[in-house]
């Protein structure tokens, strides 16, 4: 008995080095919650309400078809949703997590507002069907769960009384790995331009969204590319080791790890990924590194909280069941990990506790995009004249500055990105949006930056296929481009194959 007092007091005092970490851990949380939340208030109703691109109500009844209960599809799919979906509900619902982040990122969190952030993100991202099948949404989930633990149940100052747990810090170490390692191994496995050190070569053209940075990035000499893919492969597969060594180790691992993704955040727009890797490397850190960059004041308040604060044997406890808890379920993402047929970004239970990750995996070598065009002719003729319509992110007018969005996500960009290495039958879901495009539908209107037909519904929408490459540094336009063909045929409200073709997916409203 007295042993495992013991024990559970070193475990304590381990614990005590890091109030700085679990600080800036927690704060930087609540910032990615905030803007994950902001995005879903912006877009979930546009994307998945009643009557919208893929309404989130098929979905669920879908799961329930096909598992045959809804108790079954509460079990394989758990939402908050399946007690009751509507659009004002989503739209309240979001603006409540964006509310509840920002009370986090203002340095008061307890383990009842993370878990209540956890299950309602987890709810989101449930029932977000392609628009949320982005490895950092359950990697925020994992992330977020394993905050929960963090912090004491009720105390939700920033310097509480509970020390913080040390096992935790451990597991947000662990999360960490998995993360790069996974990233480094799905690229020495998939595209051989990683293994040849090419990949650099197309990669800041051809990822999801540029940013204007990716254009200088892109024209730099071929060796600076070279030496940029040796340089990720030593952080994502050298690197992460060294989080689990000594202090030293830990704390240039750490500064190695956080400066990579601060470089992906100024090189394109990878939504919130990156500000969210950033959150398990700083588990790296403990106290005696963060006060060299912390306001002194902030750095008194955890020295006096360390100074007061005694052992908690029950916060221990519950943080050793989680270690056991995470340990077995990462048996399967480690087999994956070592697996040669990797997966990228899968979960392996119902509530995306651990997972494996993923990054890159192929590189595409050319840039193609889909312009979606509309006309106000009743008759389509050689002479018709066609506009485009703009999106807020992806590149279009080639004479528009690419943009600087995130860590903000606009999610149909991203997978229009997609849908351009496909065809229009592996993505219907644009058709559904073309359908809302040719009635001016206001919220479907709200995703994209402009309406070249404010004052009547075009009568035609078409997609054609362009290919983009960056124009030299130097030149006015920012992209050019060459158009490849036709993506989707010119369609009207009128066509009947097309009315037929909705009504068989219950898209005709």
């Amino acid at each position: 008995m007295n042993e495992g007092t013991d024990f559970l007091e070193k475990l304590s005092a381990l614990g005590n080095s890091y109030w700085l970490t679990r600080f800036v851990i927690l704060r930087l949380l609540g910032f990615v919650y905030a803007i994950a939340f902001l995005v879903a208030a912006n877009q979930l109703v546009p994307l998945i309400g009643a009557h919208r691109v893929t309404p989130a109500t098929h979905f669920l009844a879908s799961i329930e078809g096909q598992l045959g209960s809804r108790s079954a599809g509460m079990m394989s799919v758990p939402t908050l949703f399946w007690f009751g979906l509507s659009d004002h509900g989503l739209s309240i619902f979001a603006w409540t997590g964006v509310v509840l982040s920002l009370v986090v990122l203002a340095g008061y969190a307890n383990a009842i507002l993370l878990a209540v952030l956890w299950a309602m993100y987890m709810s989101i991202v449930h029932v977000g069907q392609i628009w949320y099948g982005y490895g950092w949404e359950i990697q925020l989930l994992e992330t977020g769960f394993l905050s929960i633990f963090l912090c004491p149940l009720i105390d939700g100052r920033p310097f509480p009384r509970c020390r913080p747990p040390i096992l935790v810090i451990w597991l947000f170490r662990w999360l960490g790995f998995r993360i790069m390692v996974g990233a480094g191994l799905i690229k020495m496995r998939g595209d051989p331009c990683w293994r040849d050190l090419t990949c650099l070569y197309y990669h800041y053209e051809t990822q999801p969204i540029p940013n204007p940075v990716s254009r200088y990035l892109h024209f730099a000499p071929f060796w600076f590319h070279k030496v940029e893919t040796l340089w990720n492969h030593f952080v994502e597969l050298v690197a992460p080791w060294f989080s689990f060594g000594p202090r030293t180790a830990r704390h240039a691992a750490g500064v190695t790890l956080v400066t990579f993704q601060i470089f992906l955040i100024i090189s394109g727009n990878l939504s919130f990924l990156n500000y969210l890797t950033i959150i398990p490397f700083l588990a790296c850190f403990d106290d005696t590194f963060l006060r060299h960059f912390l306001p002194a004041s902030l750095v008194r308040q955890a020295e006096r909280a360390a100074e007061e604060s005694g052992p908690s044997h029950v916060s221990n406890r519950i943080a050793i069941g989680l270690a056991i808890l995470v340990a077995y379920l990462s048996i399967a993402p480690v087999l994956n990990l070592a697996s040669g047929r990797q997966l990228m970004n899968y979960s392996y239970d119902p509530l995306d506790l651990v997972n494996t990750y993923g990054a890159f995996g192929t590189v595409g070598r050319e840039r193609d995009e889909i312009i979606f065009e509309g006309t106000e002719d009743s008759v389509i003729s050689g002479d018709t004249k066609w506009k485009e319509y703009e999106f807020k992110a992806k590149p279009g007018d080639p004479n528009h500055r690419p943009a600087l969005v995130a860590p903000y996500q606009p999610r149909i960009d991203w997978q229009i990105w997609f849908a351009a290495m496909a065809s229009p039958a592996e993505y219907p879901w644009t058709l559904h949006f073309v359908w809302k495009l040719l009635h001016n539908d206001r919220d479907t209107l709200s995703l994209i930056a402009d309406n070249p037909f404010p004052n009547a519904p075009p009568r035609y929408i078409r997609a054609r296929l362009y290919r983009y490459h960056f124009a030299p540094i130097g030149e006015r336009a920012w992209w050019k481009r060459e158009a490849i063909g036709e993506w989707l045929p010119a369609l009207s409200s009128d066509d009947a194959d097309f009315r037929r073709l909705l009504k068989a997916m219950d898209w005709l409203d």
